[in-house]
């Protein structure tokens, strides 16, 4: 079954350039296109795809607000966001991922790694890169305890503790699968634990709240 997409950008050459190169791959169907964020949300909620590729910087609505729109609304709570900008910010990336994007990419990535990412947050998983989330646990993260943690986190085991902590740094369930020594299936159920207890969306959301909760600080 193919993947549904729509792309969102302003710029005609990036739109249309972006949605060619996914749409010609086997397995990806792009369904529409977005010249602002306003257009984005409304093609959002008229085609339900399963991958929203979204800038940042645009009229009417930005990528930011558009994609807090979209995965807020519970009708549409199987479409992820990738964020696609020029700007390698952290304040954009934070502000993203606060906002229910599964992922960030810069427009410079190669054409194989937009393809992979699409694939990727597709599947359920998010797209962050370890120096990222670094850099964003540096520059957001909080002291333990300084954030008020939800009551269901208490219901989490030692084990998915100690995988949450992992999932926010950034590794995948490959990394976590070998540090821990055991099987990639194994972490993926963990994983899937952490989420239905807590209540996240996906792994991108898993990240943000570790940031804010002081499941993971600075020089961890």
């Amino acid at each position: 079954m193919s993947i549904r997409v729509v792309v969102a950008d302003d710029q005609d050459l990036v739109r249309l350039g972006v949605a060619g190169l996914l749409d010609a791959e086997d397995g990806i169907d792009v369904v529409g296109t977005a010249k602002n964020g306003e257009d984005a949300v409304r093609l959002a909620r008229e085609l339900r795809p399963d991958v929203m590729v979204m800038d940042i910087r645009m009229p009417v609505l930005d990528g930011i607000d558009a994609t807090e729109r979209i995965c807020r609304d519970p009708d549409l709570v199987d479409t992820r966001v990738l964020v696609l900008t020029t700007f390698d910010l952290d304040e954009y990336v934070y502000a993203a991922l606060r906002a229910g994007a599964s992922g960030f990419l810069l427009k410079d990535a190669r054409s194989e790694t937009l393809i992979d990412a699409v694939r990727v947050i597709a599947d359920g998983e998010a797209l962050l890169s370890p120096a990222a989330t670094r850099r964003l646990i540096a520059r957001f993260g909080t002291a333990p305890g300084s954030a008020a943690v939800p009551p269901q986190f208490s219901s989490l085991t030692s084990r998915e503790r100690e995988i949450l902590q992992m999932v926010a740094k950034g590794l995948s369930n490959e990394e976590i699968a070998q540090q821990l020594t055991i099987s990639h299936a194994t972490v993926k159920t963990h994983v899937s634990h952490v989420m239905t207890k807590l209540g996240a969306r996906d792994r991108a959301q898993l990240v943000t709240w570790a940031f804010e909760w002081g499941v993971v600080t600075p020089g961890m």
